[in-house]
């Protein structure tokens, strides 16, 4: 209220960071008479400060749990129903990611149920941008363990581009739920944002979204998170999961890209659609790493090569038969192929994607040789999908971390 209201500035104890009885006000006329001035500022804060005192006194009077029916009579949006049936599906969303993560369920759910109960406050009414900052000090007022108080606040986060992220497990798992559930429902119901319009924040939740499940390295698949916030919304919505992953992944790719990560290094992992956010880092760096190595650029021709050969064809033939090789070429590779591809999926497996990249630096030479002396599209049918299978499987393994084709200058 000092800050948004009457321009003022808090003091805080430099210590302990706790607001001080004190505040400075900056004046744009001189006065001779600065006592006069400071009692003028007072006298405005009183009255603003007293009202907030009796607000507080009044709301902290009922239990914030028993608030929770109020919100039935608060509309979230019309299509999508109120405050309650809002906080009803946090709280489905919200128990299913911490059953996921092995966080306490119970607390969890109590503190979805509590999240959105402040809003009905007379305090949060005269003052909006203290939404979840009442919540808090009033489940602490209610006994509420430390952890629901906290998530109550930090469930908000992050409210703008830079702001902190939620410090507890029990406030991330609700700002993902919440966030996730307003995409879901405006995605569903078609009223994604148009140019400037943005009228429910949807890019700030997405990219909220994004920060947490990478910064905090949470171990989940985004696609199910989308698909069961979906689900969550029953026939309320249409299936726009897909709309849905692409908006977010375009908000991970400017995160990315905000941090000095190569146009090119962004892209090629992006275009895999990784379901996990918190491993993109990861890749990100094996990329980099891959794209210094002497063989990096013929390479990633070869996979751009492929996946030129692969896009025209009505069908790709799924495995191939190695005995079927005529050329000592196309055998070469294949032999090469075969040994080293218990190697990258155990690397894979265990998410090492930086020495799987690596490893691919082996397939140069036989992967050149190959198409310096092997025509793919052959006459022979049989011979002709045997080599399309090949490429095809080759390119699968080279390009689980990264599509490497993207790398091409």
């Amino acid at each position: 209220m000092l800050e948004k209201q009457q321009r003022y500035f808090p003091v805080e104890d430099k210590k302990t960071g706790e607001l001080l009885p004190y505040f400075i006000a900056v004046s744009n006329i001189e006065s001779k008479d600065e006592k006069q001035v400071i009692k003028g500022n007072e006298r405005v804060i009183v009255p603003r400060l007293s009202d907030a005192m009796f607000f507080w006194k009044t709301d902290k009077a009922k239990p914030l749990a028993g608030r929770l029916k109020e919100l039935n009579g608060v509309t979230f949006q019309k299509e999508l129903g109120t405050i309650g049936d809002k906080t009803g599906r946090i709280i489905r969303l919200a128990e299913s990611i911490a059953q996921e993560l092995g966080v306490n369920k119970a607390q969890v759910s109590r503190a979805a149920m509590l999240s959105k109960c402040d809003l009905v406050t007379d305090l949060v009414g005269e003052f909006p941008e203290l939404q979840g900052i009442v919540g808090r000090y009033l489940a602490k007022n209610d006994q509420e363990p430390d952890e629901v108080a906290q998530a109550i606040e930090e469930h908000y986060r992050p409210r703008f581009a830079g702001d902190e992220l939620p410090k507890t497990k029990t406030g991330q798992i609700l700002a993902l739920a919440d966030k996730l559930d307003t995409l879901a429902g405006i995605y569903g119901i078609g009223q994604q944002p148009t140019g400037a319009k943005d009228p429910f924040a949807l890019r700030r939740a997405a990219l909220g979204v994004v920060r947490i499940l990478v910064e905090e390295k949470l171990p989940l698949s985004l696609f199910e998170l989308v698909k069961s916030a979906f689900e969550i919304h029953g026939n309320m919505v249409k299936d726009a999961c897909h709309e849905l992953e692409i908006f977010i992944f375009e908000r991970a790719r400017g995160y990315f890209l905000e941090q000095g990560i190569t146009a090119n290094g962004v892209e090629s992992v992006l275009a895999e659609r990784p379901t996990r956010l918190d491993l993109i880092p990861a890749r990100l760096e094996a990329v980099a790493s891959y794209s210094h190595l002497p063989e990096a650029p013929s390479l990633s021709a070869a996979n751009k090569r492929i996946s030129n050969i692969l896009k025209n064809l009505d069908h790709i033939p799924s495995g191939f038969d190695e005995s079927l090789f005529k050329e000592k070429e196309e055998k070469a590779l294949a032999k090469e192929y075969l040994k080293l591809k218990p190697k990258l999926d155990d690397l894979y497996k265990k998410q090492k994607f930086t020495p799987m990249l690596q490893e691919l630096a082996i397939l140069k030479e036989p992967v050149d040789a190959f198409f310096d002396k092997v025509m793919v599209m052959t006459d022979d049918e049989t011979l002709r999908n045997n080599r399309i299978g090949l490429l095809n499987d080759l390119r699968q393994s080279m390009n689980r971390v990264a599509d490497l084709s993207k790398l091409v200058t």
